[in-house]
C-alpha cells in the first residue's frame, strides 16, 4: 500500500464526487426555488451546531484512535474504529451532512445528503480491498461486524 493510499485513502475521490452532487443540488435549488423544511432558526442552527459539535467529536476520536501515521499499517478495531470501519468519512457521510442539510433548510439537500451515502459506499471499496489485501481474513471478519458509516449495535 503506498503512502497516498495509507493517508488519504477514498477521501479525496468521495470528496470529490460529494461535491459535485451537492453543485448540482445547489444548482436545483437556485433554478427551481425549492420549498424550505424548518421556519424555526433557533431549531434549525441548534440542529447544525449539534451535528458539527459530533462530527468534531467523530473526528478527533478517529485521529486520536489511528493516528495519520499509522493508517494502513495496521488493522485497528478498537475506539472509533470498533463502531465505524471509516470513522473519519462517517462523521461527514452520517453526520455532518445532514446537520448541513438543516443549515441550507431545503428538501434538495437532504435528497443529497442521503445521496453521498451510496456514492461513498462505492467509493471506499477500492480503499477495502487494498485492506483486504494487506489483512486478509482479520479485515473480512472485522467488515462483518463493523459497518463503514452507521454504528454497528450488537
Amino acid at each position: 500500500m503506498n503512502i497516498y493510499n495509507r493517508l488519504f485513502g477514498s477521501g479525496p475521490k468521495g470528496t470529490f464526487y460529494g461535491t459535485m452532487l451537492f453543485i448540482l443540488a445547489f444548482t436545483l435549488n437556485e433554478t427551481f426555488g425549492l420549498p424550505t423544511i424548518i421556519n424555526n432558526e433557533i431549531l434549525k442552527y441548534s440542529i447544525f451546531i449539534l451535528c458539527t459539535l459530533l462530527t468534531l467529536f467523530i473526528v478527533m476520536w478517529s485521529l486520536y484512535s489511528l493516528p495519520p501515521g499509522e493508517r494502513g499499517k495496521k488493522l485497528l478495531t478498537t475506539g472509533a474504529f470498533k463502531y465505524f470501519r471509516h470513522p473519519l468519512y462517517a462523521a461527514f457521510v452520517s453526520v455532518f451532512n445532514f446537520g448541513f442539510a438543516v443549515i441550507m433548510n431545503n428538501w434538495i439537500y437532504f435528497i443529497w445528503a442521503l445521496i453521498v451515502i451510496p456514492v461513498w459506499q462505492l467509493s471506499v471499496r477500492s480503499e477495502e480491498k487494498l485492506m483486504l489485501r494487506e489483512f486478509g481474513d482479520t479485515y473480512t471478519r472485522y467488515c462483518a461486524r463493523t459497518w463503514r458509516f452507521f454504528p454497528k449495535f450488537y
